[in-house]
């Protein structure tokens, strides 16, 4: 176990901090809680996991824990969430350049479609 990280009472960081998967049970993160259908419904972080990585700058990573027994089931989707959904979707497959939607979302390299990309540069 890395002491660096064990905090269970949250004296050092001020919120209980667990080492990398040394979690009690019933704390999840977000995404946890969204796999099994739920959502943290507004309680306040209960707890985090912190670990090294070499990945990021700092090299210490965090995760926030919610209790499962707090959290509440996902908002289903109504027809006009879907259809705002549908209408930026559609907006972000849209050329810039031509109006045109290619059927997929323009690279941000690139700045417009393939096709307008090959008729501004053509050597490329």
């Amino acid at each position: 176990m890395s002491a660096r990280f064990y905090d269970p009472d949250g004296t050092r960081f001020g919120t209980p901090t667990y080492p990398w998967r040394l979690a009690p049970p019933g704390l999840l993160t977000r995404r946890q809680l969204r796999a099994m259908g739920l959502r943290p419904g507004g309680q306040r972080v209960a707890a985090q996991v912190m670990w090294r990585s070499r990945r990021y700058g700092a090299g210490v990573r965090v995760a926030y824990l919610y209790r499962r027994d707090l959290a509440r089931p996902v908002r289903p989707m109504t027809p006009a969430k879907w259809r705002a959904l549908a209408r930026a979707n559609a907006a972000r497959r849209t050329c810039p350049d031509c109006g045109q939607d290619p059927g997929y979302i323009p690279a941000r390299a690139l700045g417009c479609c393939n096709t307008c990309a090959r008729a501004l540069h053509p050597a490329a």
